[in-house]
């Protein structure tokens, strides 16, 4: 029997043939942490007296950046000082979110093995690598052994097929599938997405796709490791190494195979408080928002900027909406400049916070006052997410996003295409 692409991965990196529901302990080819995680990373390798680390490690100041208090602060000092002492690179305020700046970095390629303690690592499925989500101490772990175990997950086939409508962008498609498959449907499971829709599909939406697989349950997942994911990566990679393809064989055993026609599907939304309580927009039309934002490891990039500045372009936000934009890295803040993106959106009334992780954690840069409602390109919409658990939040693609933002109410997006 043939093997999925996680058992692939796994094998070769614990040096020996594995199979879905083997344990085994890995090489770790690369970790990370961030600035709601990496104090307690800082703490374990400290007490272990680590000098040097055995598994290629870097930091990246998201969540709250800049400083919005003293203690973040404290925080964010005691990364810079552990990144000099351990010679570990450090991506500071302003640089951008973890799961764009590191996958930007070129550290990352097809077949490769990373721990992130950050529970949406899972998003560099999109570049053909097992990442996933661990705990501080685990990573900690790794650090010092260089390797770490794993239970081999099992797999769940995605196919996505027909014939994408006006309108329709990688979040409805997501959001759509999570509903059908449920919050848990995929606990501690592998996602391989496939099918045309998904090999039609630009880089930035099987981001989009890949950072989801966590709110399914999902321990990870993959897009298609193909001629576009190379040419998004041959720029990026300074190092020597060669970029691989890899895909499932043909005879790979999958769980369960899951088929959804995309052909007829409308603008999806994603209703407070569970991400997959998922509904058309036009259903919503007279939800009253308060606040859009535009932002997150989800939809920051370019893509997304481009379609929601196509709907902003001459109009003007509503009066009542706060509209927080926060793109996904300097990268793409500088690109967008360029295209005169940045432009529109504050022309429309927009607010552009730092790259980083803007509202979407709820520490700052957008905190909901007691029942005041939010639409989000985020990827979580539980009580207190975006800083008040007396606020209401709704996720939906950066089209809708927009959409609403200008009228003021969720809006279907397609009557503006």
């Amino acid at each position: 029997m043939g093997k999925t692409i996680a058992e692939k991965i796994l094998s070769k990196h614990a040096g020996k043939s594995l199979k879905a529901g083997d344990f085994a302990v890995c090489k770790v080819d690369f970790a990370f942490g961030q600035d709601g995680t990496s104090s307690i990373i800082v703490d374990r390798v400290r007490e272990m007296g680590l000098r040097k680390l055995k598994t290629k490690f870097c930091m990246v100041i998201d969540h709250s950046a800049p400083s919005p208090s003293e203690g973040v602060s404290r925080v964010h000092k005691k990364m810079r000082d552990f990144s000099n002492e351990i010679k570990a690179r450090l991506y500071d305020i302003g640089c951008g979110v973890c799961h764009q700046v590191i996958p930007e970095s070129g550290e990352i390629l097809p077949g490769d093995l990373v721990l992130g303690a950050d529970s949406h690592t899972c998003t560099y499925g999109a570049l053909g690598a097992l990442s996933t989500g661990v705990g501080s101490t685990d990573l900690a772990i790794a650090l010092a052994a260089g390797k770490n175990w794993f239970k081999v997950p099992q797999t769940l086939k995605i196919i996505v097929k027909g014939k994408v409508p006006k309108g329709i962008f990688a979040k409805d498609i997501i959001l759509y599938i999570i509903k059908e498959i449920t919050a848990d449907g995929a606990t501690y499971k592998s996602v391989e997405f496939c099918g045309p829709v998904i090999d039609n599909m630009g880089m930035d939406g099987r981001f989009t796709i890949c950072n989801m697989i966590v709110e399914m349950g999902g321990k990870c997942g993959f897009t298609p490791i193909d001629n576009k994911t190379i040419a998004w990566l041959k720029p990026r990679v300074l190092s020597k190494r060669k970029i691989q393809l890899i895909s499932a064989d043909k005879d790979a055993e999958y769980e369960k195979v899951f088929e959804f026609d995309v052909s007829e599907l409308k603008p999806q939304v994603a209703m407070p408080h569970t991400v997959d309580n998922v509904t058309d927009a036009e259903k919503l039309k007279k939800t009253r928002i308060n606040e859009a934002f535009l932002g997150t490891c989800t939809n920051a990039r370019i893509d997304d900027f481009k379609v929601a500045a196509k709907i902003l372009k001459s109009k003007k936000v509503a009066p009542w909406v706060r509209f927080i934009i926060a793109p996904a890295s300097r990268e793409i803040f500088l690109e967008s400049l360029r295209l005169g993106i940045v432009d529109v959106f504050i022309k429309a009334g927009a607010v552009i916070v730092a790259p980083g992780c803007g509202p979407c954690v709820g520490t700052h840069n957008g905190v909901l006052a007691d029942g005041e409602i939010a639409i989000s390109t985020a990827n979580r919409n539980f009580k207190g997410r975006m800083g008040n658990p007396k606020a209401f939040i709704y996720l939906a693609s950066p089209a809708t996003v927009a959409a609403s933002a200008l009228t003021g109410y969720i809006t279907d997006p397609r009557k503006f295409f």
